[in-house]
């Protein structure tokens, strides 16, 4: 998706007023849609976390979303513990693309893969908005060279042309808690899935993808990553070797 006006001289702005990132959260409540998602969601958003135990001031998020399920899980804990917590699920009001990773600019898929939050956008076209760090180092590796895509984001309103739109009463509480994680120093994860690859699911994909030996290839090396936060709630470390392919420790 290419809508991201300003976005860029914003986040400079807002990153170089000072050092100390709790500035980040507080530069952002300059901005209206920001105020408003405090002033309409902020105590829902501490109830959230503190109904799971969770400070509201010193804590991480992290994120997965599932394709083929349109569903997007918004997930927390405690700085110094290891198991994130389920927060709440929300659906996707939009989908384009089919099963499979994003490769090109123009072929309407969201990414699948291992990925980090790595801009906010509080003026929008989409309400709010947060970028996906699509392409990855894996992607690079298989992507179109000369236009593989970018400027994947999780966004308000429920148009999508390779985003993840959740609407914008949504959005609210997700950007605040993100925003938030951000201001406490936090890289956020996100891991985005072809669907929940629990291992009747997996197989499912198998069957149905058979013939797709370059689908089945990537997919495998995602699998490890899905079971490994599913047996202990724990993100797991990610890294890309020199052929592309993701690792999980």
């Amino acid at each position: 998706m290419r809508k991201f006006t300003l976005f860029v001289p914003i986040l400079l702005i807002l990153m170089s007023l000072s050092p100390d990132p709790l500035n980040f959260y507080q530069a952002q409540l300059h901005f209206p849609r920001v105020r408003e998602a405090l002033k309409t969601k902020g105590k829902i958003v501490d109830e959230m976390l503190i109904k799971k135990g969770i400070s509201t001031t010193n804590f991480e998020v992290f994120f997965r979303a599932f394709k083929k399920e349109q569903k997007f899980e918004m997930w927390a804990k405690n700085k110094g513990e290891t198991a994130f917590k389920l927060l709440k699920t929300y659906d996707f009001c939009a989908s384009t693309g089919i099963l499979g990773p994003k490769r090109r600019s123009g072929d309407r898929q969201m990414p699948e893969g291992f990925y980090v939050i790595d801009g906010f956008n509080p003026t929008s076209n989409y309400y709010l908005s947060f970028r996906v760090n699509y392409p990855n180092n894996s992607d690079k590796k298989f992507a179109d060279p000369l236009n593989p895509g970018d400027n994947i984001f999780v966004h308000g309103s429920c148009i999508s042309i390779g985003c993840i739109p959740l609407g914008d009463e949504n959005i609210k509480e997700i950007y605040l808690l993100a925003a938030r994680a951000k201001g406490i120093d936090q890289e956020i994860p996100i891991h985005i899935f072809p669907n929940k690859m629990t291992d009747e699911n997996y197989n499912a994909l198998k069957t149905e993808f058979a013939s797709n030996d370059t689908l089945l290839k990537f997919w495998s090396w995602l699998k490890p990553g899905f079971d490994a936060f599913e047996k202990s709630n724990t993100v797991p470390t990610v890294s890309v070797d020199d052929s592309g392919k993701y690792t999980i420790k």
